[in-house]
């Protein structure tokens, strides 16, 4: 990743055979879209070719969720992807749980802070697992795999 385009840093690449073009906004997460929906239309990225990574504070921390389309779930990063793709859900996500945060702390507080050494351990285990989805994803589109990554995450911190 090496490229500025579209207020995004971008890397072209493969898997496998696939080839893939990776952007990172550099805008604050809730323009996101900015960079995004640019991308795809001067790339010409059908939109069910767009997997959109994020956190998630709704998932426990570490817990990852794969979908193929759905709604922006208040996520005002996502909102705005979507109002950049013409309205559009029709993309897949891969959403990163980071917890909601304790007590009354300031949900922006929440978010700035740093990871403790067990959370960061939970979100680098996440990361691999993540990895392993989106190759799966890439190569294999959506199928009976990318289910069982999902049912496996349900249970993945759950207290005995």
């Amino acid at each position: 990743m090496n490229v500025i385009q579209s207020k995004a840093l971008i890397g072209i690449g493969s898997i496998g055979e696939v080839p893939v073009l990776l952007a990172k906004p550099q805008t604050y997460m809730n323009f996101s879209g900015e960079s995004v929906g640019p991308l795809a239309a001067y790339y010409k990225v059908p939109l069910h070719h767009i997997l959109l990574v994020y956190d998630e504070m709704s998932l426990p921390n570490g817990v990852l969720r794969l979908q193929h389309k759905g709604g922006h779930g208040h996520h005002n990063g996502l909102k705005d992807v979507m109002g950049h793709l013409d309205g559009s859900r029709e993309f897949p996500r891969l959403a990163i749980g980071i917890g909601n945060p304790p007590g009354t702390m300031d949900v922006k507080t929440f978010l700035l802070q740093k990871f403790s050494s067990v959370e960061r351990k939970q979100i680098d285990e996440s990361l691999e697992q993540g990895v392993e989805a989106v190759r799966t994803l890439v190569l294999n589109g959506f199928n009976h795999h990318v289910t069982r990554f999902n049912t496996r995450q349900k249970y993945k911190y759950h207290k005995v």
